[in-house]
């Protein structure tokens, strides 16, 4: 399903992850695939799975919400209608429509 999410988001709306926020000493392919795989992002593919169509996702992590899970969870929204609250230890995200309540000012 995540896979799915991705290409969809890649094909509709031009989604590149943001490979400048892995610290991690791998070429461009690898960052980019890890940050497709991020945990947060496999958190929203398994409520798609098991949730109806239009339904409210939450998703609570301990970490903070990273610039490019930020930008999908973004583009999630608008590409799926779906409403997306993310609660990190900093803020509350409410993604509705393309949008974040927190206006990207995190």
């Amino acid at each position: 399903m995540l896979d799915e999410i991705i290409e969809k988001l890649r094909s509709e709306v031009g989604y590149v992850p943001e490979a400048n926020e892995v610290l991690f000493d791998i070429d461009e392919e690898e960052k980019e695939t890890e940050l497709c795989h991020h945990s947060r992002k496999l958190a929203i593919a398994f409520r798609f799975l098991n949730t109806s169509p239009g339904t409210t996702i939450c998703i609570v992590k301990k970490l903070r919400v990273c610039e490019d899970y930020h930008t999908a969870t973004k583009l999630i929204s608008f590409v799926y209608n779906r409403e997306i609250f993310v609660r990190d230890p900093v803020r509350f995200h409410q993604f509705r429509n393309g949008n974040c309540s927190c206006m990207d000012s995190w």
